[in-house]
């Protein structure tokens, strides 16, 4: 996975806003007594306090340790704690089999290559309890890129994943999804609801199979 740092580090608390729909998300993991949640590649933390705030025992893991750094001040200064972890997505996750009720990832994991995308899938199966939830968020694969990104000079590597070559993104990987292609991806998960939001990435919330 590129690395983050210099972003974070240029740009500080770079999302803020918990994503759209996060406050329903709240209410079905409420509604299905999810407890423990990770969210994988927290950032600066939007998500890590909001879920702490709504009562859940909240975990994080992001490849920037300044992004970890502003996550655990935000926190302190809200009065939470989280378990927080600076790792790779592609590398094993740091939690034994069946540990977590939820896995969320918000703009995240299609910053990759397909490969890697998909051995990130496999570990969210291992760490994530049979009938545990996800929320995914990915980039759309359409007739082109959309249009704010058309200043990127967009350089395509394999089928679907392009790293643009300027931009606020440049050099990190780019994998934009059909919604066929994502059904295979998450073959193992029960697709519950899959739609584009305000931001035009895609939506998957699934459950896991038996």
């Amino acid at each position: 996975m590129p690395d983050w740092e210099e972003i974070f580090k240029e740009q500080g608390y770079v999302f803020v806003d918990p994503h759209q729909d996060i406050f329903r998300l709240s209410e079905i993991f409420h509604e299905h007594e999810v407890k423990r949640i990770l969210d994988l590649g927290c950032g600066t933390g939007r998500h890590l306090a909001y879920f702490s705030q709504a009562g859940f025992e909240i975990s994080g893991i992001d490849s920037s340790e300044t992004a970890l750094d502003l996550s655990r001040k935000w926190l302190k200064e809200e009065g939470f704690d989280a378990d927080i972890h600076l790792g790779r997505m592609e590398d094993p996750l740091p939690y034994s089999d069946d540990y977590f009720d939820a896995v969320i990832s918000i703009q995240v994991i299609h910053h990759n290559m397909i490969d890697d995308i998909i051995a990130t899938i496999r570990e969210i199966e291992r760490v994530l309890k049979i009938g545990g939830y996800i929320f995914m968020t990915v980039a759309i694969l359409g007739p082109r890129p959309k249009k704010s990104e058309d200043g990127w000079q967009l350089h395509q590597v394999e089928d679907g994943t392009f790293i643009p070559q300027s931009g606020p993104e440049s050099g990190i990987p780019h994998h934009y999804f059909t919604e066929d292609e994502l059904q295979r991806v998450f073959i193992n998960f029960q697709i519950l609801e899959m739609y584009v939001d305000d931001t035009n990435h895609r939506c998957v919330l699934a459950t896991k199979k038996s």
